[in-house]
């Protein structure tokens, strides 16, 4: 099976695993996070996606009870988020904060375990997270892919029900991403539920089975990759013209959002696909190659974000 592919997590137990309940953050005039309701179940794997300032270190910092809440309430497996983490039931990746300087991998990953109420074997925990080569290297000593493996491992060093992850393939190799999925994909398999962030859009497109696009601390769509994409409303038109291109005439189209000019080659978004390549042949232009395809997950997270963003403009 290929690493950047899909599987379906184990049958969700009827707990809910995190529940936001119009919950709202703010500092000073910022409102990080705007009466946000979610829920989220067991053997889920969700991509948390937002622009920079959406809101989801905020929400991921509330859900770890980092933060409290100004209003509204963010329970963890019907408790609240620090009684979670106490009990065992919550690993968590993050960017923020630094690693333990002057001590080995493997010491790091023996105390996280030690602190563990539900610890896995020492072994079992580096062999997971693809660091058994370097267990006995300081830690201040590793590069930032190191880092992040080794950060990996102290997010599942017990039997945690939610991981979370923040960014958690930055600095890494596409090899090392690719095994990091997969260990994800089993870990969801076996009924856990996985939360992660990131700016890496065609993983989330692969990888989860549920999007979250958050955008001035709202919840602006929820869906699985694919009802995001439609929820856009738009698609792709491509083709190649011969000779001069006239920018303006393809701009003043109907039913386009986007266009750009690449030599000869003329990418487009439109909400009527249709029209517009009707209209295309209007203006006496022949296209060739031409290709119509719905948006990817990248092109679909821009168009919603900045429709969104006219909107409020």
């Amino acid at each position: 099976m290929d690493a950047m592919t899909k599987t379906t997590g184990a049958p969700a137990r009827q707990e809910v695993a995190v529940a936001f309940d119009r919950v709202s953050k703010t500092y000073g005039n910022v409102h990080a996070v705007d009466r946000l309701s979610l829920t989220l179940h067991p053997g889920e794997t969700v991509a948390l996606l937002g622009p920079n300032g959406a809101g989801k270190s905020t929400t991921l910092d509330l859900l770890l009870g980092l933060r409290q809440p100004d209003s509204g309430t963010v329970q963890v497996f019907g408790t609240g988020p620090r009684e979670a983490i106490v009990a065992g039931r919550v690993g968590a990746m993050l960017q923020s904060g630094g690693l333990m300087d002057e001590v080995t991998v493997a010491e790091l990953v023996t105390l996280a375990c030690a602190l563990h109420p539900r610890p896995h074997p020492v072994s079992d925990v580096l062999a997971r997270a693809g660091v058994t080569p370097i267990a006995d290297r300081k830690v201040n000593k590793l590069s930032g892919g190191q880092e992040q493996r080794v950060r990996f491992a102290l997010a599942t060093a017990g039997d945690s029900d939610l991981i979370v992850l923040d960014e958690p393939t930055t600095g890494m190799d596409v090899t090392a991403r690719q095994a990091f999925w997969a260990t994800m994909r089993d870990q969801a398999d076996q009924g856990r539920t996985v939360l992660f962030a990131t700016h890496y859009l065609e993983e989330a497109d692969a990888i989860a089975d549920r999007v979250l696009v958050l955008h001035r601390g709202r919840l602006l769509a929820d869906g699985t990759a694919a009802e995001i994409k439609a929820k856009a409303g738009a698609r792709r038109v491509s083709f190649d013209l011969e000779g001069a291109i006239d920018e303006p005439a393809l701009r003043a189209l109907p039913f386009l959002t986007a266009l750009t000019v690449s030599g000869q080659t003329v990418r487009m978004q439109s909400t009527d696909a249709d029209a517009t390549v009707h209209a295309l042949y209007g203006l006496g232009l022949y296209p060739r190659n031409l290709e119509v395809a719905g948006l990817g997950l990248e092109q679909a997270f821009v168009a919603l974000t900045a429709a969104e963003e006219a909107k409020q403009s």
